[in-house]
């Protein structure tokens, strides 16, 4: 870059009130002004605009910005106008009066900058004109949208690639914030950039605290929103996931709180959302509670706070929505509010995206037998006419498999346009006309002079210029136009209002179409593993950000030192006692409850869903629990005093552990079941930090503290009745495994040393235990039919048994098992489930009596 360059660029920063680049800022800007094609992927509020606004007032070369929205478009060109900087928009909020002025100017050259919506590059003389001036730089904000694979895909800008060809590929900058690397790929591949200059700015936001709380009710979700509403200063946006949750929350807002909030959502008329959004630009509210129709281009860099009352379908889109937060650089705070319910909502939103082969079929047969081609009929009123089981996201579906595959057409109306298709390369086109047809030879020669050189694609055109161009009456041209239609290279439209869908052959048959399920069905499983990423960001024990920031591919990304992960003691406001995420200690109480928690699920043998489950552990008299025969196993009723939702809570803490997981044999229907590290610590072994919800850590804290205030009770090791016997080879071996004090465990050992006694003795007890354990839980019959072990040595009784007992088998290797703590009330429990007596309890876990009838909560001289 030249010397004088170099001033022009400060000078050109200087005009939007700047002194300094702000990070990735520069480096795009120099990239750009060598004339290089650039991908500039760069984190909402990181000045996305300035990379292609500061070269063209530079260069002085008209820019041509595709942006998807009109709020996008206004609020860029308001503020380029501002600073003195001739821009301008086109789109379909401008009157034909407006939008012929601006084209005069535009041809004129009097724009450095011009903003359109990617649907006005299907209007001929709109690319007509274009061709006419010279285009210096092109601009595609959102270039996510671009991607088939991305969370936004538009077809419209699926078409730019094609436009940019027809413009002799002029400089091209894509610019997104939320981009994957296969994305990435996608946006260069897909647009025919040549070697761009590829700048992926990190997506690290340190100014924004993320934070996740998993609630399960509604009602919970409301009243943690007024909690943090009232305890939060400033603007802020509340995502809902659907139009009806947006108006309950505005309600709700308004109802119990003083702040004033607007609602905006697509249901609302395009007069009141443009109402709305002025209002909270201006700061005359307070809040918006919106969908994710809310947001995109919106530059109001005080906003304290992003709230998403449910989860989205994406990380993309969550971190370009939490990203609206504090663009102005200063702390803000973006909560998500996680309930497993919400992950059902999406599973909803994701079905009805992609529809079956049968539904698909069935709006392909509706179509082709309509007489009236092409059929003017919205998304809405097909649906409607067909009584589908599908959102408009997948009737929407439906017509783009039927139209990448050449079956249908979609048609949107131009300004009450007729349009038409020429399916041939000849020149000439009256010759393809008999003779003696001379008003359908005039009118495919007008046809040709319009459509020129966009042969196999829809043109648009009006019925008065070719009444010009024939000096013909109207009723003439029609029916010329109507014959012209029947011949296979002429697909002509007759002016219309809305949208209309034509069969392009409608005696073709479904079964020979050329569609491609595997594809769908492919884009079906991404949806699905991308609403596993925002699942598994939820439950994460890793820092937030750094999740996020791997997700984007940003491996190895340190923690940010501001999250909930990093800083849970920054939960709450100064006003209000902090909300902390609490983290599992190696407390016994804590180890018992999780324990507890994954003996219920490895009862429930992948039969059933986490919320059964909890209801089985705390003993529920529903109906359903009796059905299923849940009231006959040991672990029923073993946390009756917890609430359900405490119960459910925690289960959620091991699944973000990965202690448990969830699955499905039938779609909408979850089920839990133990994962090898959940078993392996349900056994003995160690327990990874448990991130347990403020209410279940608070209790799990407070019988910790009333366990460490009781007196300690001297250990001594019960006589068995019998002594087991046990082989020369276990006792040498244990003998030489030991080289710690007695009351140190060794490997493999599933309980510590109480005393002194002989090895042997606690190797057989120990052994006796695992058993019982791996019977229980490895075996395969029915919930009822439980083993309960006992030897008559135990019962110290001399009569015959009425059939020999069982022997009890050598126990399972644990891996990496952790012998539990002796004062552990978890283990006697168990084994007092599984039908051993209070004599047998201790003389396996080589206990007093006393020690266990209090795990066990019996009175010390009861007899059991």
């Amino acid at each position: 870059m030249s010397q004088i360059a170099k001033e022009d660029l400060s000078e050109a920063l200087a005009r939007f009130g700047w002194s300094d680049f702000r990070p990735g800022q520069e480096e795009v800007v120099r990239a750009v002004l060598e004339g290089r094609d650039a991908l500039c992927v760069m984190p909402t509020g990181g000045g996305k605009s300035l990379c292609y606004q500061l070269p063209s007032i530079v260069r002085h070369d008209l820019t041509l910005v595709i942006s998807p929205l009109i709020a996008l478009m206004k609020d860029q060109v308001d503020s380029l106008q501002r600073i003195g900087v001739s821009a301008t928009c086109l789109n379909s909020s401008l009157d034909q009066e407006e939008v012929s002025e601006r084209t005069r100017r535009l041809i004129a050259g009097e724009y450095d900058l011009v903003y359109v919506a990617p649907e006005r590059l299907k209007s001929l003389s709109f690319v007509r004109t274009l061709k006419s001036v010279k285009v210096g730089l092109l601009a595609v904000d959102e270039a996510h949208c671009i991607s088939e694979w991305g969370h936004d895909f538009r077809p419209d800008y699926a078409r730019i690639g094609r436009f940019r060809e027809r413009l002799g590929y002029p400089q091209t900058i894509a610019l997104t914030a939320t981009a994957t690397p296969d994305v990435r790929e996608d946006i260069v591949r897909t647009l025919g950039l040549r070697d761009p200059a590829s700048f992926v700015t990190g997506f690290s936001r340190p100014n924004l605290r993320f934070e996740c709380e998993t609630l399960h009710q509604g009602a919970e979700k409301d009243e943690r929103l007024i909690d943090y509403l009232e305890s939060h200063e400033g603007s802020g946006i509340v995502y809902a996931g659907t139009r009806k949750r947006c108006e309950e929350v505005a309600a709700l807002i308004g109802a119990r709180t003083s702040k004033s909030v607007g609602v905006y959502h697509a249901g609302l008329d395009p007069e009141r959302r443009r109402q709305v959004q002025d209002d909270f630009m201006a700061g005359r509210l307070d809040l918006i509670a919106a969908t994710n129709a809310f947001g995109m281009g919106i530059d109001k860099r005080d906003l304290r706070y992003v709230i998403h009352y449910a989860i989205p379908g994406t990380l993309e889109a969550y971190y370009q929505e939490a990203g609206r937060a504090g663009r102005d650089g200063l702390p803000s705070r973006c909560m998500l509010f996680y309930s497993p319910a919400d992950k059902r909502m999406q599973s909803f939103f994701i079905e009805n995206a992609f529809p079956s082969k049968a539904i698909v079929q069935e709006t392909y047969e509706f179509l082709r037998t309509r007489s009236d081609q092409p059929v003017e009929i919205t998304q809405q009123e097909l649906k409607d006419a067909l009584n589908l089981p599908l959102g408009l996201d997948g009737i929407r579906a439906c017509e783009q498999m039927l139209e990448k595959s050449g079956a249908i057409e979609r048609i949107h109306a131009h300004q009450n346009l007729a349009t038409v298709r020429v399916d041939t390369e000849q020149v000439g086109l009256d010759l393809l006309v008999p003779k003696n047809s001379k008003n359908r030879r005039l009118v495919a020669h007008a046809i040709e002079s319009i459509v020129g050189e966009f042969r196999f694609e829809r043109v648009y055109f009006r019925i008065e210029d070719i009444e010009r161009k024939t000096s013909l009456p109207r009723a003439s041209v029609a029916t010329a136009l109507r014959e012209l239609s029947k011949s296979e290279w002429f697909d002509y439209a007759p002016p219309f209002r809305g949208r209309a869908v034509r069969v392009v052959a409608p005696e073709k048959p479904f079964a020979a179409l050329d569609l491609d399920f595997s594809e769908l069905d492919a884009r079906k499983a991404e949806e699905y593993r991308r609403l596993d990423c925002v699942v598994q960001y939820a439950l994460s024990m890793r820092c937030r950000q750094a999740e996020i920031l791997s997700y984007f591919g940003e491996e190895n990304a340190a923690p940010c030192g501001t999250c909930d992960r990093c800083r849970p003691e920054d939960g709450g406001s100064t006003s209000r006692t902090p909300r902390v995420v609490a983290v599992a200690s190696t407390s016994v109480a804590a180890g018992d409850f999780a324990r507890k928690l994954l003996s219920g699920v490895a009862r429930g043998k992948e039969r059933f869903g986490k919320q059964i489950i909890a209801q089985m552990l705390v003993g529920s008299d529903a109906s359903k629990i009796a059905q299923l025969r849940l009231d006959s196993l040991s672990t029923f009723g073993i946390l009756s005093d917890w609430q359900l939702k405490d119960v459910c809570a925690a289960l959620d803490a091991l699944l973000a552990t990965n202690l448990i997981e969830s699955f499905e044999r039938t779609r909408f229907r979850p089920l839990v079941r133990l994962t090898m590290h959940g078993e392996a610590a349900m056994k003995g072994g160690d327990l990874p930090p448990i991130p347990w919800p403020p209410a279940v850590a608070s209790r799990l804290d407070r019988l910790e503290r009333r366990s460490a205030k009781k007196p300690a009770v001297t250990s001594v090791a019960a006589k068995p009745a019998v002594a087991p016997a046990v082989s020369t080879e276990s006792l040498a071996a244990r003998d030489n495994a030991v080289s710690g004090p007695p009351s140190r465990p060794v490997a493999g050992d599933l309980f510590p040393e109480a005393s002194a006694e002989p090895a042997a003795e606690t190797a057989d007890a120990n052994a006796a235990f695992a058993s019982a354990v791996d019977a229980d839980f490895d075996d395969e019959p029915a919930f009822d039919d439980l083993p309960r072990m006992r030897t008559d040595a135990a019962h110290g009784s001399s009569a015959p048994p009425a059939a020999a007992p069982k022997p009890l088998p050598v126990p399972k290797p644990l891996a990496s098992a952790k012998a539990p703590d002796a004062d552990d009330p978890f283990w006697t429990r168990m084994l007092n489930d599984r039908g051993f007596t209070v004599e047998e309890c201790a003389r396996i876990r080589r206990l007093p009596l006393p020690v266990v009838r209090s795990h066990l909560n019996l009175p010390p001289d009861e007899i059991f």
